[in-house]
């Protein structure tokens, strides 16, 4: 099984995040070609590598119309909104989370996936936001400034955790800072009022260091990607990425990502099952929608011969052992049984990663999957069918102009 642990005993920040995960990328400089190639409005992005404290890593800088936006280091999107509501709608400098979806859907090439995820931790900050400053969501603006730049960040990252395919995402307790931190509405304590409304059930910690470590886009990020939070699982590294922030403090000013394998004795999986001998076809359907939503990794029907002699259908559902009460309530929300049946199974995966191959239709998505001695290659499927359709082709033919080139 493939993990990502994220070392944060220096908090997070978005560009931070970024770099460590970039540095696990076989090819890095293509990465940052890729997404500068999304045309963000304004955006450059550029790795460079930093050293804190003896150790190397890289640092990501992001422009916004050629200017690096020094107060977005470890960014203050906690008081990036319009307080005053009189010319808050007129005012063109500030985002509300629509324009956001706006750009994220509209402007940018995402697959729909990595949209999702971006919108998503847009939605814990704006959440936060609205919780702190008591006001509805849909008042909640962000600067244009820090805009741009938090967009940059967040889609960044939610693109590197979609190459990077991992299994499961776990993350150290995080290091919140201590102190207090200037902003536009006075000071605030750190971890600053948003950060900290993100980070509910999080485990987090202060200590000597004082300056405000985790941002809200960093917390909401872990937020949103971890699986759970705790110590270093036991594991086989591959690779190891530093993500440096600008500031120096006494301690290495750094998130550590590093990447591997669970022993390939294989993972636990449960399965849940249930029979149902009175549902349509199409209740069926909508159930299957639902489980997936709900974190299922797979779901699968099978027909069966039940009592009086009534045909039936087994339904089983795969999940994490995290995801299994979620699964079970939507197992009996959207489903006439009245029993789940559970198996604890161990499973054998290969491991997997998504590259992005260069042909004559454009870029397309191919999963590489590795282990147990072989290696085997699958293109993406809503990329192959795409370009079969705008091109008036069969699959098959794609498929094999793709491999000739």
């Amino acid at each position: 099984m493939r993990i990502l642990y994220l070392d944060c005993s220096m908090g997070a920040a978005g560009d931070m995040l970024a770099a460590a995960l970039l540095e696990l990328l076989p090819n890095p400089e293509e990465f940052i070609k890729e997404l500068n190639a999304l045309d963000i409005p304004g955006v450059v992005f550029k790795n460079e590598p930093s050293v804190k404290c003896g150790i190397t890593g890289t640092h990501m800088i992001v422009t916004v119309n050629g200017e690096e936006e020094e107060s977005y280091d470890h960014h203050h999107e906690h008081h990036n909104h319009d307080h005053d509501h009189n010319h808050g709608h007129s005012h063109h400098h500030h985002n509300g989370l629509h324009d956001i979806e706006h750009i994220v859907r509209g402007h940018l090439a995402l697959p729909r996936k990595v949209q999702d995820d971006v919108m998503a931790v847009y939605g814990l900050i704006a959440e936060a936001e609205s919780h702190v400053h008591g006001v509805p969501v849909s008042e909640i603006h962000f600067h244009e400034v820090g805009t741009m730049d938090a967009i940059a960040d967040i889609t960044a990252v939610c693109m590197l955790m979609d190459r990077l395919a991992v299994d499961e995402v776990i993350v150290s307790p995080v290091h919140v800072g201590s102190g207090q931190v200037k902003c536009a509405h006075g000071i605030l304590p750190v971890p600053a009022p948003a950060t900290a409304y993100i980070l509910r059930d999080v485990p987090i910690y202060g200590g000597a260091i004082r300056g405000e470590l985790c941002t809200p886009t960093g917390a909401a990020l872990l937020k949103h990607f971890a699986t759970r939070f705790g110590s270093i699982p036991v594991m086989k590294t591959q690779s190891i990425g530093y993500g440096m922030g600008k500031k120096d403090f006494e301690a290495a000013n750094c998130i550590r990502a590093m990447l591997g394998e669970t022993d390939y004795a294989g993972d636990h999986i449960c399965e849940l099952s249930c029979n149902v001998d009175d549902m349509t076809g199409e209740a069926i359907g909508f159930a299957m929608d639902r489980l997936f939503e709900a974190g299922a990794l797979d779901v699968y029907t099978i027909p069966i011969g039940m009592k009086k002699s009534r045909p039936g259908i087994l339904i089983n559902v795969m999940c994490r052992e995290n995801d299994k009460k979620t699964i079970i309530q939507t197992i009996f929300k959207h489903t006439t049984t009245i029993g789940i049946r559970e198996n604890m199974l161990r499973r054998y995966v290969l491991d997997r990663h998504m590259e992005t191959v260069e042909t004559a239709y454009g870029s397309v998505r191919c999963k590489v999957s590795s282990g147990y001695g072989v290696e085997r290659k699958k293109y993406e499927y809503e990329d192959i069918s795409s370009i079969a359709k705008e091109n008036n082709l069969s699959m098959e033919a794609v498929l094999l102009k793709i491999e000739k080139k």
